[in-house]
């Protein structure tokens, strides 16, 4: 009997999306479908721009630097969450143990904050570039570049791990049914039968910082950026630099809004029903959208996958 207890204790159902039996097959089904597709083409666009921007000296810039960070840090987004989220579409057993709880609310923590960090570099590259193009490669030298996306990937670790930390403060006796389709943190909160006051105070301050720092960041070089478009006299040149500004400040406002509304809001451990929504936005739609934002409409990595393609062409033709 206490063996069974202990077991209630420390481990999880995950409800998913429905709960509703006449609708599991056909619905279910449907699901699947799109977030498996939505699966691949996210993996195979992120780890593609990782291995080209890696494989290609031309690439080897600081621009590109983050965008093959942020390629890796949201394929790893990806297999943190949708490969256990489309087995459970169709198992019975839906359980999951507190320690792989843990496990998969760490590494999502871990890359979505560096993933702040990384949004907020990259929109102080477009800042020097375009505000200063004259010191671009000494305000924003390699080895910046570099000690940013490491400082990013260290900032993200040391988030998760006080947040993982203080979960096991927590004791869990009662229900353990999570109303989500992973495991994140706010729903183990909503379960403990201890006071969580002290993680979602936590969590509230570091999750707040990390927001108000890395937005604020983003905000000012945006503003800054928009004030010297408005400046440039070639309607040309001010049209592109607008239209490649606008498409990154729309991801960035995707995945900063879905982030704010379920970790910043007031009355965090209410039923979280509604943190789906935003949860599937920031972990699997933005991740989806990235590489062709960000990285197909770029002049300089299409010119790279022409050449590539050519080069593919020609050795078959050869070997014919």
């Amino acid at each position: 009997m206490a063996e069974e207890n202990h077991t209630m204790k420390n481990e999880f159902i995950l409800m998913g999306f429905t709960d509703h039996p006449e609708l599991k097959i056909l619905l279910f089904t449907l699901l699947f479908v799109v977030f498996f597709a939505i699966y691949l083409i996210t993996m195979v666009g992120n780890i593609g721009m990782v291995a080209l921007i890696f494989t290609h000296r031309r690439l080897h810039t600081p621009m590109y630097i983050f965008l093959g960070n942020l390629a890796l840090v949201d394929s790893c987004c990806a297999c943190a969450i949708t490969p256990k989220m489309l087995q459970n579409f169709f198992s019975e057993d839906k359980r999951i143990s507190l320690y792989e709880c843990t496990v998969q609310f760490y590494f999502l923590c871990t890359v979505e904050t560096a993933d702040c960090f990384l949004l907020a570099a990259m929109a102080y590259d477009p800042y020097v570039a375009i505000c200063s193009p004259l010191q671009y490669h000494i305000m924003m030298s390699k080895k910046l570049c570099i000690q940013m996306t490491t400082g990013a990937f260290i900032a993200g670790n040391l988030h998760s791990m006080i947040h993982v930390g203080l979960i096991f403060r927590l004791v869990f006796c009662g229900s353990n049914h999570i109303n989500h389709f992973y495991c994140d943190i706010l729903p183990l909160y909503r379960l403990s039968c201890v006071d969580p006051f002290i993680n979602e105070l936590v969590l509230f301050i570091f999750s707040g910082s990390i927001q108000v720092f890395t937005i604020g960041s983003v905000l000012i070089s945006y503003l800054y950026i928009l004030l010297t478009i408005f400046r440039m006299k070639s309607k040309e040149g001010r049209a592109k630099a607008f239209s490649t500004c606008a498409s990154h400040f729309s991801s960035v406002s995707l995945f900063y809004g879905s982030i704010f509304f379920i970790y910043i809001r007031p009355n965090l451990l209410k039923e979280g029903g509604n943190d789906i929504p935003a949860a599937i936005l920031f972990t699997i739609v933005v991740p989806l959208l990235n590489p062709f934002i960000y990285s197909l409409r770029n002049k300089e990595v299409i010119s790279v996958l022409r050449k590539i393609l050519l080069k593919i062409k020609s050795q078959e033709s050869v070997n014919k």
